[in-house]
This record gives structure tokens, C-alpha cells and sequence, in this order.
């Protein structure tokens, strides 16, 4: 797993985020930045034995991981850094629609899931379209046990329309879902976990419990 030091590289970062600071932290930061890249490695290697979609992707550790520098353009906030790293292993690159397995590191706030979180209008009408056309399977995946045990929240969303869309009945069975405007599933990791060796195998665990979840997002997404 990271080095403690790239969790206290993040958190000075936090309390200290200047573009001088940064300069005269350069070495902290080149650290932490190839240890996330050497975590994503491994990570890759790993699903990559889970899903073939992956494993044909030859994806790069360096296009699959975010900038730390903010977009200011039309930011209220000025602070010219963020403060975490994402980790997308995306089948078509981390800026793609498609579904993808993630993990988040960021102190006191890692997490780790896969999905989708907020997909374009085609792309939410297409899944849409699947979970009410397929839905014993979408259910048969999210009640599955093993899915509900690892992902106790179940599936979460990046918002939630208050009717069910006009294109689908207010009584159908998957009204709840249809309504979500995203479909990820997200379990926290501490950072004592975030750290230790043991805790590879239990974000393994988690990829390989969510990819059903990814494999349905994607049939849909890519439906013509």
C-alpha cells in the first residue's frame, strides 16, 4: 500500500497550499506522487487478472491518476492544489463515460469503489433503460450477498430526482434507482488501513465484488 509520508505529504499540503510551499517541498511531493503511481501499478496487475476489459487496455499508472493542480478558471477557491488523489482504472481512459473501478486517498477520507458518478444525460438514459429492461439482474447484483456484506451502503448516487422520469411509470418496480442520477459503490478506508500491506487483498476484494456492477453500467452505456 502508500507510505505513511504521502498521507503527511497530503495533509502539510492541506494546511500549507501555496505554490512556494510546494517548491520548497518539491522532494515530498515527487515522493508521494510515485508512490500513488507505484500503488496504481499494482492496482492495474491486480484487476487486471478480474476483468480482461482491463487487462486489454495496457493502461498507463500516469494517465489514470488526477493532477494535483486545481482548474481556477471559474473557481471561487484560489488554493492552487488539491489535496487527494484519485485513482480511475478506466477501460477507455480516465476521462471516458465508461464505467471504472476507483480508489480515493485523501487522510482521514480514503475510499474505494467503481462505477459511475455522474454520467451525461445519453449515457444516464441508456442505464436507465437497462435497469428497467434488465432489472432481476440489477437486483440479482446489488442483493447478491457477498455485494451487500462489502457494500453495506449498496448503490450510491451523486443525486437523486424527486419524481421518477417522465419516460417511465411513477409505479415501476425500479422507480428507486431510476431516479438516481449516478451508480457507484464506495466503502471508507481508514488511514492505518490505507497503509498496511494486509489491505491490498481487501481492495482487491472490493474490485472484484463491484465489477458485476461495472459490467452492467458498460453493457449499458455502450448499447446502441
Amino acid at each position: 500500500m502508500i507510505n505513511k509520508n504521502t498521507l503527511k505529504f497530503l495533509k502539510d499540503l492541506k494546511l500549507n497550499n501555496s505554490k512556494e510551499w510546494l517548491d520548497d517541498n518539491r522532494k515530498s511531493y515527487e515522493d508521494a506522487k510515485n508512490d500513488i503511481l507505484a500503488l496504481t501499478s499494482q492496482l492495474i496487475i491486480s484487476i487486471s487478472d478480474l476483468d480482461k476489459t482491463i487487462s486489454n487496455a495496457y493502461l498507463d499508472p500516469k494517465k489514470c491518476i488526477t493532477r494535483l493542480n486545481r482548474d481556477l478558471r471559474f473557481a471561487k477557491d484560489k488554493t492552487p492544489y488539491k489535496t487527494d488523489y484519485y485513482i480511475v482504472l478506466n477501460k477507455n481512459g480516465k476521462n471516458s463515460p465508461s464505467a471504472f473501478y476507483y480508489m480515493h486517498i485523501e487522510p482521514d477520507n480514503c475510499f474505494v469503489g467503481g462505477g459511475v458518478y455522474n454520467p451525461q444525460p445519453d449515457q444516464l438514459k441508456k442505464i436507465r433503460q437497462e435497469i428497467d429492461y434488465a432489472f432481476d439482474e440489477w437486483t440479482a447484483i446489488i442483493n447478491d450477498k457477498t455485494f451487500k456484506k462489502i457494500f453495506p451502503s449498496g448503490i450510491n448516487n451523486s443525486g437523486v430526482l424527486s419524481r421518477t422520469p417522465k419516460e417511465f411509470d411513477e409505479a415501476n418496480q425500479a422507480s428507486e434507482f431510476l431516479r438516481m442520477k449516478g451508480f457507484y459503490t464506495m466503502e471508507k478506508l481508514t488511514d492505518k488501513e490505507i497503509i498496511s500491506i494486509d489491505t491490498f487483498d481487501k481492495i482487491n476484494s472490493y474490485f472484484k465484488t463491484t465489477k458485476p456492477l461495472v459490467d452492467f453500467l458498460n453493457r449499458a452505456i455502450e448499447n446502441d
